[in-house]
């Protein structure tokens, strides 16, 4: 029998003991879960349960904990519902009393702590606790206060008490344990601390208005602003605005925002107004107002959220501080005495916010940090209060204004930084301060005597003038002495000085003293040279200007009619081409280039001849070292030799060539305006000449000169009547000397002139705008000729006609249209209408005469590109136009000997060719000019060689001539 329960009760036991092993972890479980519960000694004052509440955030209206282990061991579950169904936040926390006494506690949670709360989004305060619930024994009971949540607390002989406090936010601080006398004592003792600080500061804003009311400047109202601004700060901080206000926990959110936005601003008002620092620099003002209005704007954003604007404040109060210690040193560095009055002020305010910023972020966390840094705050305030009132009592009766009349006139003296002079009359005795002396480099004491003394260390011109004046003084004893004169310094140069005085007169009716001031005016006088040296003379070259050239000129005529031994004469020379030189290398170059020619011009004139730059290019002469007239116009041709030579500009070199007019004087009667209209005149004639000449003005170049407008109309009738002549010059097929076709050019008999030449009236043209009726109607008849050719004379290549194009032509938008409308109303054969242009005048605006050529090619216009090797002459140039022909200048094709002509002729002839292009060589003079220029390679030729310019009609019988001959020969 035993046998048998013996496995049975082993089964039991076994089971049994797996039962207890369960409930032995389940235990162990729910212990390790448990809350922990604080000991409450009896001899401890304070005890901080901050770090051991278990906070449940965001947990509902309703919350279970378990309770903390009592004495038994056992842990309870309970169940706490909230007061306020909107409270969702929650705080657990136990406390065991361990004595056998019964311990009454204060349960304190503060509504606004400094610390911890945060630069960005602070906690700006409210009330925290709003119902505290016990796990057993008696229920805390809310204490009244200002400053806090307190709840009483009793906790019975060895219980352990679990407390669940429904919170109104989520964050709690501080929560404190203390013993209820204790708590009472330091609140006492912390409102006698803010009573005292409260008063400081009330009074210190009273006396900072009164001393604004007192003094008006803006530095004491915002010194005052600033101290009701920290005094409201404090009275927030402190609770005495909730009090005075009776205001409930988190209702003062919105003023404590304010109070610190206000802080903000104020500090920055201070700042500006006590330094000036308008007087700095405009951005100073501007940096200042617009933080200002930014800071106020953020009153408004108060209203909205407290905790934004607040958050904002601090900020701005660090990087007002930071910003403000950076001016005050750069201004103290610069010896600004207000500056270096706050440094030390300013470096407190840096420590203040130093300390203030490790509270607000947790790093201090004690609890006299917030009292002690509204101490602080209020200690700036007085130190800057202190500051304020040193300027503000400071300078005695001259800063009061109570000074008379002589004492206002000594100071104005010493303002003004003259120097004393003073005469004693009767005891002949010139005083005068140490000032003098010192810019002379002289001893103390050397023109302190009699007033001949000073003639020894006067300019010798300015001493008759200075002995003159004190003579007429004491003669007429009334008057005043405005003069300048120049005092010899110890090393030889003078120095100007403005001596202004008056004459005192005694009783006798004699003047028995002179009293001034003297200023030293050197600056002024050399400013006053220097300027009027620049407006008469060349800032580049430092030759005179034609103010200046005129002044000599009309010297000379006078030194001419008196002496009648001297002829001047005025020589004008003009760079030619010098606006091409300054498009292609730039305008410092040119400058460069123009002072390299003033400088080799002044080297062949003599030191009578006056040498000037009249205007941007030219340069005029006035030349009374040579009389004869060969002799003169030796000199301008070597000045124009001079200016041939080449100019080395950096790699390359600049060749240059000059036109010069020149006028001989005549007659006494003659004008400098005379002479140089003269000059201009002959120099124009030069220019039309082709320039790189000298040209002596002769009397029958005046007309053309003075009569450009009677010339201007006759030429616009002309065109409009169709009187101007147009001529035809023959280009042939260099390999069998047919007629290829013609150049048109323009020629004109004028019926009082005579003939006058294309280099007289194109210029003309050019300058008032007919060039473009000019150039229309050579094209124009032109095409017609060309039409009228292609029609009746029957060749085996087509006829065609080169017509040159301006530059105003090619830049007029209408140019398209004209050549589309003769092209469509001649129907010439395509590509026989050809335009003449030149390189300089297609580069001078490269992108839009690309696209016109490109136009007219469409249109079925050739392109023939003039003068080719005398310009830019780049094969880049030929690869973007689309020109159909090049014509080489004559420059190449006169004879020379020089090696290089004929390689350079071959060489462009086979580009051409390569390209495309027919190749037209202008000059050929005689049979071996064209043989060469054949075996050259060069296709067509034009030159007097096969015929001079001809009328239409010699040009008709020509080409007749030429096809029978042929067609004879056929």
């Amino acid at each position: 029998m035993l046998k048998l329960k013996l496995p049975l009760l082993r089964g039991l036991f076994a089971r049994l003991s797996a039962a207890m092993m369960l409930l032995l972890v389940f235990a162990c479980a729910n212990a390790a879960q448990a809350l922990e519960p604080i000991p409450v000694p009896l001899d401890v004052e304070a005890l901080d349960l901050t770090g051991a509440v278990d906070l449940h955030i965001e947990a509902g209206p309703r919350l279970q904990v378990s309770t903390a282990p009592g004495p038994d061991g056992i842990v309870r579950r309970i169940e706490v519902p909230a007061k306020d169904p909107e409270n969702a936040n929650w705080a657990v926390f136990a406390l065991a009393n361990t004595s056998d006494e019964q311990i009454d506690r204060l349960l304190v949670a503060p509504f606004f702590k400094l610390a911890g709360s945060s630069i960005f989004w602070p906690d700006l305060g409210g009330s925290r606790i709003e119902a505290i619930t016990p796990s057993q024994g008696i229920a805390p009971v809310r204490q009244k206060s200002l400053e806090a949540d307190v709840f009483l607390i009793t906790l019975d002989p060895g219980a352990v008490v679990t407390f669940v406090a429904e919170l109104n936010s989520p964050e709690l601080p501080q929560l404190r344990l203390w013993e209820p006398d204790v708590y009472k004592e330091t609140v006492n003792a912390y409102s006698l601390y803010r009573g005292i600080i409260l008063g400081i500061s009330g009074l210190l804003a009273v006396f900072l208005t009164i001393l604004f009311v007192v003094k008006g400047t803006v530095m004491f109202p915002a010194t005052a602003a600033l101290a009701w601004a920290v005094l409201a700060y404090l009275c927030i901080d402190f609770g005495f605005w909730g009090l005075v206000f009776n205001l409930s926990p988190g209702e003062d959110q919105l003023y404590r925002a304010s109070a610190e936005v206000l802080l903000a601003a104020s500090l920055i008002v201070f700042l500006y107004a006590y330094l000036n620092l308008n007087r700095w620099n405009i951005h100073y003002s501007h940096l200042a107002l617009t933080t200002l209005i930014l800071l106020l704007g953020l009153l408004g954003v108060a209203v909205w959220d407290p905790s934004i604007a607040a958050g904002v404040a601090r900020v701005s109060l660090v990087g007002i501080a930071a910003l403000g210690f950076v001016t005050i040193l750069i201004l103290a560095f610069k010896g600004y005495d207000r500056a270096i009055m706050l440094i030390p002020t300013w470096v407190l305010l840096i420590a203040w916010v130093i300390g203030a910023s490790m509270t607000i972020t947790g790093s201090l966390a004690n609890d006299i940090v917030q009292p002690a840094l509204g101490g602080g705050l209020v200690l700036i305030v007085l130190l800057i209060g202190f500051t304020v009132m040193q300027h503000a009592f400071a300078g005695g009766a001259i800063a009061q204004g109570l000074i008379s009349d002589v004492e206002r006139r000594a100071l104005a003296l010493t303002g003004a930084g003259d120097i004393i002079w003073d005469w004693d009359v009767d005891r002949d005795r010139i005083f005068t301060g140490h000032e003098v002396e010192d810019l002379l480099n002289l001893q103390h004491g050397t023109l302190d005597g009699p007033a001949r003394d000073w003639l020894e260390v006067l300019h010798p011109q300015d001493r008759d003038r200075f002995r003159a004046t004190l003579d007429a003084v004491i003669d007429q004893r009334r008057g005043k002495i405005s003069q300048t004169f120049r005092l010899r310094a110890e090393d030889g140069h003078f120095r100007w000085f403005l001596l202004r005085a008056r004459p005192i007169i005694g009783a006798d009716a004699e003047v028995i003293r002179c009293v001034g001031t003297l200023l030293d005016v050197t600056e002024e006088r050399t400013a006053e040279e220097r300027l009027l040296h620049d407006a008469v003379h060349d800032n580049l070259t430092g030759l005179p200007s034609r103010e200046l050239f005129m002044d000599r000129l009309r010297a000379a005529l006078a030194q001419a009619k008196a002496d009648g031994a001297t002829k001047p004469t005025v020589l004008l020379l003009n760079l030619d081409r010098f606006k091409q030189v300054n498009d292609s290398i730039g305008l410092s170059a040119g400058d460069s280039i123009l002072l390299t020619v003033a400088r080799r011009l002044g080297r062949l004139i003599a030191e009578q001849d006056a040498l000037s730059r009249v205007s941007g290019d030219q340069f005029g002469l006035v030349l009374l070292s040579e009389q004869a007239p060969d002799r003169i116009v030796a000199l301008a041709d070597s000045l124009r030799k001079a200016v041939r030579a080449p100019i080395t500009f950096g790699d390359r070199e600049i060749f240059l060539t000059c036109s010069v007019g020149i006028a001989l004087y005549e007659t006494e009667k003659q004008a400098g305006e005379d002479l140089v209209g003269n000059a201009e005149i002959a120099l124009n004639h030069a220019k039309r000449l082709g320039g790189d000449r000298q040209e002596v003005f002769r009397p029958i170049l005046r007309p053309l000169g003075k009569n450009i407008l009677d010339l201007e109309s006759d030429l616009r009738d002309a065109i409009r009547k169709e009187t101007l002549g147009v001529v035809f010059q023959p280009i042939v097929r260099l390999e069998d000397h047919t007629i290829a076709g013609f150049e048109v050019l323009a020629r004109w008999n004028h019926s009082k002139r005579g003939k006058i030449t294309p280099a007289e009236f194109i210029p003309i043209a050019e300058q008032t705008g007919l060039i473009n009726d000019l150039g229309l109607y050579m094209l124009d008849k032109g095409a017609n000729q060309l039409a009228f050719w292609q029609r009746e004379i029957k060749t085996e290549a087509p006829l065609f006609v080169s017509i040159n194009i301006s530059s105003r032509q090619l830049l007029k938008h209408d140019l398209i249209n004209d050549v589309k409308a003769i092209l469509s109303r001649t129907s010439l054969e395509p590509g026989t209408l050809k335009l003449e242009l030149t390189e300089s005048l297609v580069m001078s605006n490269p992108e839009y005469s690309a696209k016109v050529l490109e136009r007219l090619r469409s249109l079925g216009a050739g392109l023939s590109l003039d003068d080719f090797g005398t310009g830019h002459s780049s094969l880049a140039y030929l690869q973007r136009f689309p020109f159909d022909t090049i014509k080489i200048d004559k420059a190449f094709v006169k004879a020379n000997d020089k090696a290089s002509r004929p390689v350079l002729l071959r060489s462009i002839a086979a580009m051409g060719r390569d390209l495309g292009m027919s190749v037209v060589a202008e000059g050929a003079e005689n049979e071996a000019d064209a043989q060469e220029l054949f075996q050259l390679g060069c296709e067509f030729g034009q030159g007097f060689y096969f015929g001079e310019p001809m009328t239409a009609d010699e040009a008709s019988k020509m080409l007749r001539k030429k096809v029978s001959e042929r067609n004879t020969a056929a």
